[in-house]
């Protein structure tokens, strides 16, 4: 078993119910805390409370949209270290290309394996 997921702060934030429950499932059975969201209002309202060390965020989001809740953690002097990884139904050079723009470290093409979804984390918080 590997401890570096152990006692991880993880924020999943997406609007598909299906995608919050799987990544959630995944992650505490790694050892991860993990806090889910469903749009990028709710996320930077948790953010602040919950300071997580990894954030997942959907591109395909109402009201707020990957990038824009992205470009709002990665301005914010306490957060913009935090590395945050895009999720999108799309795999286009497009969003990869606009969510490196926002600052984003990290891209996943949903529906995501868990050794992608462990492997991005892995490169992450080995990276800090």
């Amino acid at each position: 078993m590997d401890d570096l997921y152990e006692g991880l702060k993880v924020m999943v934030i997406d609007d598909s119910k299906t995608i919050r429950r799987t990544a959630e499932t995944l992650l505490k059975k790694v050892g991860c805390e993990v806090i889910t969201a469903s749009d990028g209002f709710e996320a930077l309202a948790k953010i602040a409370d919950h300071r997580p060390d990894i954030i997942f965020v959907d591109i395909m989001m109402p009201r707020l949209d990957g990038y824009q809740t992205t470009a709002l953690i990665k301005n914010n002097k306490v957060f913009k270290m935090t590395p945050v990884v895009m999720l999108s139904s799309k795999d286009g050079l497009f969003d990869r290309a606009r969510g490196r723009i926002v600052g984003s470290e990290q891209y996943l093409t949903k529906p995501f394996t868990k050794e992608e979804l462990l492997g991005a984390i892995r490169s992450l918080v080995q990276e800090q």
